[in-house]
């Protein structure tokens, strides 16, 4: 990452490539009980993101990015729901890189 990389908002640590995977990336069960109690996943396990649509969700599904976090792969979506998610541009996306208290 350049300097040229990052955004001109200070809060931003990380910009953080968007990489296309064959299969989907299981979500951590802490993950899944964040979306449950945000209402963005059923009790059937299906996940309802407002304002994505079911084609953008389904390529969402297939995406992961290098979380500079929690030092790992992680699924876009559990990338998506973070606290530290500011946004995603061209492929990449733009983290706040603060600590977290529970492992997501």
């Amino acid at each position: 990452m350049t300097d040229s990389d990052l955004p001109m908002d200070s809060s931003i640590k990380f910009v953080v490539p968007i990489k296309t995977v064959e299969r989907p990336l299981k979500l951590s069960e802490f993950a899944k009980m964040e979306l449950k109690s945000i209402g963005m996943m059923d009790d059937k396990g299906k996940i309802k993101l407002k304002g994505v649509s079911p084609k953008m969700l389904k390529r969402m599904k297939l995406e992961s990015v290098d979380c500079p976090v929690l030092a790992n792969e992680i699924a876009f979506i559990q990338c998506y729901v973070c606290k530290n998610f500011y946004s995603r541009i061209t492929g990449k996306v733009n983290c706040k890189g603060e600590p977290l208290s529970v492992n997501t």
